[in-house]
């Protein structure tokens, strides 16, 4: 019998559940291999192969095997990068990574490689691990997940008549759409969610900033009430469900919003 190739990827945990008395199945975005799930044997049980590094949104090096393409991997070893500790032992910012793990898994097809994702993944995580504030994070992580899996909502003009979002205005997202109708072009519908054009542009500019000046941004009440609003109900049509975490994060978010500042337009993204 010829041995098994062992492959090795950068690797986060998406999510994990045990399986028998001592096996669990896990399933990873890897760097190298897309989203992959495996089994760890006698996962429950090892103190050395697997200790802390199948928990929720752990980064490591994981080493797996494959006996079918189609059937689970066989996770031989899997070394410690980052436990994200930060996170852990912060209730608000333990449920937000838990809802990026979640968009992930829900968006993410299997076995595709798809190095943006991953990278944005790993970004958002060490944002919220190293800042004492989370801000807006979330929502800007939504935005940029949508431009990656090509679902990137229509933002910066009117889907109807074309024209450009104005300083003022009302403006209303329409998730079914994909994008914002002004009111002239709108008329009498519903089903929406409305849109100023500071809400717009907040998002339109996090979507396109380097990960590390993302702080800079400052959501206002206003930006991250309809933000969330926009991005949640989007989200929940294209999936054709909610996610579990969505409901725990928006009392996070709306409790959290309250200390926001007014109903100001963005932040200038200001100096690096």
């Amino acid at each position: 019998m010829s041995p098994r190739t062992v492959h090795r990827s950068p690797a986060i945990v998406l999510r994990s559940r045990d399986y028998g008395e001592s096996d669990r199945i896990v399933t990873f975005l890897t760097l190298d291999y897309g989203k992959l799930t495996g089994i760890a044997k006698g996962a429950k049980k090892s103190r050395r192969r697997f200790v802390n590094t199948l928990d929720a949104f752990c980064l490591s090096e994981l080493h797996f095997s494959q006996h079918r393409p189609e059937g689970l991997a066989f996770l031989e070893l899997c070394d410690m990068v980052q436990y994200f500790g930060a996170i852990r032992s912060n209730l608000e910012k333990t449920v937000m990574a838990s809802h990026l793990v979640e968009l992930v898994d829900a968006f993410a097809p299997e076995r595709k490689k798809n190095e943006p994702l991953f990278n944005l993944l790993q970004d958002f995580l060490g944002l919220l691990n190293d800042g004492s504030e989370a801000g807006g994070l979330v929502r800007f992580f939504e935005i940029r997940l949508l431009k990656i899996m090509g679902y990137d909502p229509v933002l910066d003009r009117c889907i109807v008549c074309g024209q450009p979002i104005l300083s003022a205005g009302g403006y209303r997202f329409h998730p079914l759409a994909g994008g914002l109708k002004c009111a002239a072009c709108a008329p009498g519908e519903t089903g929406y969610c409305l849109c100023s054009p500071g809400t717009a542009r907040t998002l339109l500019l996090a979507k396109e900033l380097p990960p590390e000046r993302l702080r800079r941004i400052v959501l206002t009440r206003q930006g991250a009430l309809e933000s969330e609003r926009l991005l949640g109900r989007f989200i929940t049509h294209l999936l054709g469900k909610e996610l579990k975490s969505l409901r725990v994060l928006a009392q996070l978010q709306r409790t959290s919003s309250s200390s926001a500042p007014g109903n100001g337009a963005v932040a200038s993204p200001g100096r690096t």
